[in-house]
């Protein structure tokens, strides 16, 4: 039986337009070039943020992002930067009675302008607010906290290979992928992808329908 559905933030709830958008500007270039190094460095399999780091070497992106928050273009978030089928998704598990939380690589400003959002779910929770990020072990061990279930009873939904699936199946939860943005629509097909994945899902309204009720839990 699944009691408690946890869901990545960035690219599985939320767009990474804007945020990329963003960093482009403040950075002085081109969004597409910008954005055309994000999707080289996934397919390399290296940190997104090492994008950054191709266009201005050495910066030390934590006083960058103190700059940005101090001049008036931080982290910003509204309904717009929601993938449309995340209300209705969300709801439709808690009218399930299943629990749903909200854990991702974010920081705390992040995390409180996706409370702000009032989205259908139980609980939020951030990497910076925890002290902890995606893909350490440390993580999936506050996730399971968070749950308040069984491993065998929850589920973590995410869009990266590298920081949702791996190590959450390696922590001993279900997993999830959402075939969506860059890192989703490059890795879903890849078989060692595939073996670490109980579901693979186009859209959140397609999880209700595929998760095991009690009766059918083995």
């Amino acid at each position: 039986m699944i009691r408690t559905v946890v869901f990545d933030i960035g690219e599985t709830l939320v767009r990474d337009d804007r945020y990329w958008a963003s960093w482009a500007d403040w950075l002085g270039v081109p969004r597409h070039t910008l954005s055309a190094l994000v999707g080289a460095v996934t397919a390399m399999g290296l940190d997104n943020a090492e994008a950054v780091r191709l266009l201005r070497p050495g910066i030390d992106l934590g006083e960058e992002r103190r700059a940005r928050e101090a001049s008036g273009h931080g982290e910003f978030l509204d309904e717009t930067d929601l993938y449309p089928d995340v209300r209705q998704g969300l709801q439709g598990l808690r009218d399930m009675g299943i629990r749903v939380c909200i854990a991702g690589n974010q920081t705390t400003k992040a995390g409180n302008l996706v409370r702000d959002l009032s989205l259908p779910a139980d609980e939020v929770a951030t990497s910076e607010e925890w002290g902890v990020a995606k893909p350490d072990p440390a993580f999936f061990r506050r996730v399971v906290e968070l749950s308040g279930a069984a491993l065998e009873e929850t589920v973590y939904v995410g869009d990266h290979p590298a920081n949702d699936i791996i190590p959450a199946k390696a922590a001993g939860l279900l997993t999830c992928m959402i075939r969506r943005g860059p890192w989703g629509n490059l890795w879903a097909n890849d078989a060692s992808v595939l073996n670490s994945v109980d579901w693979l899902i186009e859209s959140i309204l397609d999880l209700p329908s595929l998760l095991p009720r009690s009766s059918e839990w083995s």
